[in-house]
């Protein structure tokens, strides 16, 4: 009561008519409120002007503009390493059934099978597959057991013998109607990482297996 006391009667007027409205869920007048405020940034999403300086209207309509975008059809990201300018080249492959059955039979990785690829492929898969594909390939990731999306194939089961070829295929392409196309957030080295720890993954853990893989599945 003393502090009010020594408030002027316009300053405890300014302060009741901004620190109240008719909106429960508003925090009244806030100032600077980018200060202590952290909105989540959502990906691809373009949040536009603040609000706060700028109509909500405005807000709003930036907000719902892409601000970021797949690239350009045929676009390859470009290694400058010589040693690795094959990954510079085109997919030769189309997004047909044709594609996928020439990718398996005749789709090589350029990357040889070694517990350093297979260690930098995990790093990929965990943060790309695992959520849908399970940490061993089992087809138990988070999405299929908590979201009750259908569940993918096993490695160690109907997809044991996929081919290196159609792996790859499919992270350029996406497989059916769950996994989409890949080849705007990985370049083609990650794909084969990818494509290496998944085989690893098919054969139980270990590097490499004692059956050579079939190329007709």
């Amino acid at each position: 009561m003393t502090l009010i006391k020594h408030i002027p009667a316009s300053a405890a007027l300014l302060l009741l008519a901004v620190g109240c409205n008719n909106t429960h869920n508003s925090p009244g007048v806030e100032y600077m409120p980018d200060m202590y405020r952290s909105p989540a940034v959502e990906a691809y999403v373009d949040y536009g002007q603040d609000p706060y300086y700028f109509t909500e209207e405005k807000a709003r309509e930036q907000r719902e503009r892409p601000s970021a975008r797949k690239p350009a059809e045929g676009t390859i990201p470009f290694a400058k390493d010589p040693a690795k300018a094959g990954f510079n080249m085109p997919y030769a492959y189309p997004a047909t059934p044709e594609g996928y059955e020439r990718a398996g039979a005749e789709l090589k990785a350029p990357i040889g099978m070694s517990q350093e690829v297979v260690d930098q492929g995990k790093v990929i898969y965990d943060k790309f597959c695992l959520h849908c594909h399970g940490a061993t390939g089992e087809g138990d990731g988070g999405v299929v057991t908590n979201g009750q999306y259908p569940t993918p194939p096993s490695y160690t089961g109907a997809l044991k013998d996929l081919p290196e070829g159609k792996i790859f295929h499919s992270l350029v392409y996406g497989k059916n109607v769950a996994m989409g196309s890949h080849a705007s957030q990985l370049n083609k080295e990650e794909r084969w990482l990818v494509t290496r720890y998944v085989q690893y993954l098919q054969n139980g853990g270990k590097l490499q297996r004692e059956n050579a893989v079939a190329a007709g599945n």
